[in-house]
């Protein structure tokens, strides 16, 4: 039997910022195509995904090994072609932005025009840009004020754009989001989407002009020990927790939770950050329901087309140099939650509702 492979994750606009094993074998030559659990609101696209991964994979689009796929076509432009104009342009700063075709995605799935969309981690306002344009409303949180200043402005060029959805941003620790959010919003999200910060990894940040400037970016200086991005993966996974606990208080019963994630390399080991999303979502109280694939490259003549950064290319470079067989793959893990139709105990409404 073959080994797995090892392969490096590759994101169109930001730096490698992990690696997850690959079967050879994979007709989508290594995408890291998934199938989905039962259930899931997701179902409906299936087919228009299932389409697009017989394309990629050369495929019988009716054949078993197919069922249940759902592939999330979310790259077929560059990321900052999907940027252009809709975002300010202080947004390029950030070293972690989602894709906003990802949160475009997941709204346009699981929610409808006035529903609440809810990111705790909302760094420079992807999601809530993304909601607003839908017609959703939407309410982050975020740690920083640099990145929530620009969230703010995201949203008010949203505004002259013509969004009709209402969004805002709260400064504060997701970690005690219900001291954070009024009382009067609990059991009223119909939708979360965020992404925990990939660990204490360095990102980059490549300019050009007379000169190619390489520098690290990281979310901070590195010196608030407090902040998610810079505990080991325990401390992330419990901090994830809390926050996903105070997210499943405020979502409505059988309300979706959508969280992005990929794993990374730490001094050459695997960091596996989705199976301890899927751990920090259960201790949450949230049904894990879906694992998708959002794919990261353009998908062109049948051909999976990636989009890897400088850093990630040179990151795959420097390892192959060094013996170490990594490959750029174009995925990331979309891992879909549920909070269960009964509501929260009285217990755990009244204690929100004492610190709103």
């Amino acid at each position: 039997m073959a080994e797995p492979r090892t392969v490096v994750a590759a994101d169109p606009d930001e730096p490698g910022r992990g690696t997850t094993p690959t079967d050879p074998a994979d007709p989508a030559g290594g995408t890291g195509i998934r199938r989905t659990g039962s259930g899931g609101r997701h179902r409906a696209y299936d087919a228009q995904h299932r389409a697009t991964t017989d394309l990629a994979a050369g495929t019988d689009p009716d054949g078993p090994g197919l069922a249940g796929l759902s592939v999330w076509a979310t790259a077929q432009r560059t990321g900052p072609v999907q940027r252009r104009g809709r975002y300010v342009p202080d947004s390029v700063q950030h070293p972690a932005r989602m894709l906003p075709a990802i949160a475009a995605h997941a709204i346009d799935a699981y929610t409808t025009p006035g529903d609440l969309v809810l990111d705790p981690m909302s760094g420079i306002g992807t999601t809530l840009v993304e909601a607003v344009h839908a017609g959703r409303d939407a309410l982050g949180i975020e740690y920083e004020p640099r990145w929530s200043n620009i969230a703010d402005a995201n949203l008010r060029h949203a505004r002259t754009q013509g969004a009709t959805g209402r969004g805002g941003v709260i400064r504060g620790d997701a970690t005690d989001i219900l001291s954070l959010v009024p009382a009067a919003l609990i059991g009223q999200v119909a939708l979360v989407v965020t992404s925990p910060p990939y660990g204490p990894t360095v990102h980059g940040l490549v300019t050009t002009g007379d000169e190619l400037d390489i520098r690290d970016n990281r979310y901070n200086d590195g010196s608030d020990k407090g902040n998610l991005a810079y505990r080991d993966l325990t401390g992330l996974a419990d901090g994830f927790a809390q926050i996903l606990r105070g997210c499943a208080t405020l979502l409505r019963p059988g309300g979706t939770v959508v969280v992005t994630a990929r794993p990374w390399r730490k001094k050459g080991e695997l960091v596996d950050l989705p199976s301890a999303v899927i751990g920090a979502g259960v201790r949450a109280g949230l049904v894990p329901t879906e694992r998708c694939v959002a794919l990261l490259a353009a998908v062109r003549d049948g051909q999976l087309v990636a989009r890897p950064s400088f850093f990630q290319l040179q990151s795959v470079r420097k390892a192959r140099a060094g013996g170490t067989p990594m490959h750029l793959i174009a995925h990331e893990d979309v891992l879909i939650f549920t909070k269960p139709s009964s509501s929260a105990s009285p217990s755990v409404q009244g204690d929100a509702r004492g610190r709103g």
